[in-house]
């Protein structure tokens, strides 16, 4: 049984949800998203409330995890359009930097060429200084992949703890040889 769908997702100021068919349309300060509803799953809108609701979820477990799925989408979207996603990396190593200029970002991560990215629509990306990076839209699953994508370029290495990773993130450094 999901618990999580059977949960009332609350509307916030300035935010407004537009129901028609199995498209579901949030618009808000920060921008506008639109979901399409897999084919069990109904949204109903009372008061400043959505109810995701789901008739054979009991009987059907793949539904069950659809319903579930929906009401956090549902749920993402209205913080997006209201607060928006951000996600900050940093850059650790003795010559590893980047710069941000438009929407190009080039990273030097020890290889023999620069490292280029460009930034996808519905993306803002602001590095405060060389070592910094900080990715911030409205979708969450897109602020997360470009995330991924940038840390992909040089994960955190493993005996020196060089590369790129989330801000917060601890490596658990291994032991290196040992002599003797």
């Amino acid at each position: 049984m999901s618990r999580i769908g059977k949960q009332p997702i609350k509307l916030r100021d300035k935010t407004s949800v537009n129901v028609s068919g199995r498209t579901v349309t949030v618009e808000g300060p920060k921008g506008k998203l639109s979901f399409e509803l897999p084919a069990c799953v109904a949204v109903s809108q009372q008061d400043r409330k959505l109810a995701v609701t789901c008739d054979t979820f009991e009987s059907n477990a793949k539904h069950r995890a659809l319903y579930g799925m929906a009401r956090s989408m549902l749920n993402n979207m209205i913080i997006g359009v209201s607060d928006g996603f951000r996600r900050q990396l940093e850059i650790q190593g003795v010559g590893y930097r980047g710069q941000c200029s438009g929407k190009r970002l080039t990273i030097s991560l020890g290889y023999s060429h620069p490292v280029e990215f460009v930034v996808p629509e519905g993306i803002s990306l602001a590095m405060p200084d060389n070592t910094h990076i900080v990715i911030e839209g409205i979708d969450k699953q897109l602020v997360g992949q470009v995330a991924a994508t940038i840390r992909g370029f040089r994960p955190p290495d493993a005996y020196k703890g060089k590369g790129i990773r989330y801000q917060g993130e601890e490596i658990s450094l291994k032991e290196g040889k040992t002599v003797g």
